[in-house]
């Protein structure tokens, strides 16, 4: 089985809380990366979104896109505008040769939101989530056939956060709606995350390696503190320097011959966790855990 080994540069730059970011290029945020071992990252808000201008910035670097996030509102919103509102960044990663686009949904979450509890997400009533993922299926049906799908991104503090959530929306969406599989939102929301694998594994094409800190989540007092205060105590980190059992984790992946992206990301303080450091730490944490796994990792 192959694998390749990606990071994102939220550990560099927070996209939500701008206060959490380090004062570097995308140039050097791209160096440190390759010098960490990556070959692949996830883009943000200071990559140009196209390949004409970021092509020789990646091919300097040996990196590649793969993936990146889009802030979805098909939840509250019409699919055609949701295509257009996609269709920019879907060209640019075609372009890219990327493996999908991140589809997170925004619509009435609360993650950017400071002052927003964790207790409030929203919640979806039996009949919207049947809706939604009618509406999701047929929109990553449309996705795939332009030629850049989709994976569906869980996320604390948004409409699917738990893993019951998360069965509801597999549960009422086609096999054309793949799921990014992501640790650390599926442990901070409560799940199990081998048994979301054994579950959805058929469902799964993009894999975000994020480790929890539990000592600090276990503190929160989710009826005060927000999904961003969360971040700021530092409820993330990278493999290997976290509660996670991601020895578990990939095997678990591998027994159901999962192969593809293995994607760190890991946002935190970069002043108290520097990122080339948290980077090299998980990359030498994946590369010994791929080896046990018996993946093959790839450029």
């Amino acid at each position: 089985m192959k694998a390749k080994l990606g990071i994102a540069p939220i550990a560099w730059w927070n996209d939500d809380l701008a206060d959490l970011s380090d004062d570097v290029s995308l140039e050097e945020c791209l160096r440190q990366a390759s010098v960490a071992g990556f070959t692949g990252m996830e883009t943000g808000r200071r990559f140009p979104m196209n390949m004409k201008e970021l092509g020789p910035i990646l091919a300097r670097f040996g990196i590649s896109v793969c993936g990146g996030w889009f802030s979805g509102l098909l939840l509250d919103g019409d699919i055609e505008r949701e295509k257009d509102r996609v269709r920019a960044q879907m060209e640019f990663f075609i372009a890219a040769k990327a493996p999908c686009i991140v589809y997170g949904e925004t619509a009435r979450s609360i993650q950017g939101i400071r002052s927003a509890p964790l207790d409030t997400k929203p919640r979806l009533s039996d009949e919207e989530m049947k809706g939604y993922g009618r509406k999701m299926t047929d929109f990553a049906e449309w996705c795939a056939e332009q030629g850049m799908p989709i994976a569906y991104h869980h996320h604390m503090a948004a409409a699917i956060e738990t893993e019951a959530e998360l069965d509801l929306l597999m549960a009422n969406s086609g096999e054309a709606l793949a799921l990014l599989f992501d640790a650390g939102h599926m442990a901070f929301a409560g799940g199990n995350v081998l048994r979301v694998i054994d579950k959805h594994h058929s469902r799964i094409s993009h894999v975000h390696t994020k480790d929890v800190r539990s000592s600090v989540i276990d503190k929160l007092d989710r009826r005060r503190e927000s999904f961003l205060d969360a971040v700021v105590k530092g409820a993330f980190t990278v493999p290997g320097d976290g509660s996670l059992d991601f020895a578990a984790i990939i095997a678990r992946l591998a027994s159901y011959g999962y192969e593809g992206w293995f994607v760190v990301e890991a946002e935190q303080d970069p002043k108290i966790n520097p990122p080339l450091e948290m980077a090299k730490k998980g990359h030498a944490e994946l590369m010994r855990l791929m080896a046990s796994s018996g993946y093959e990792v790839v450029q």
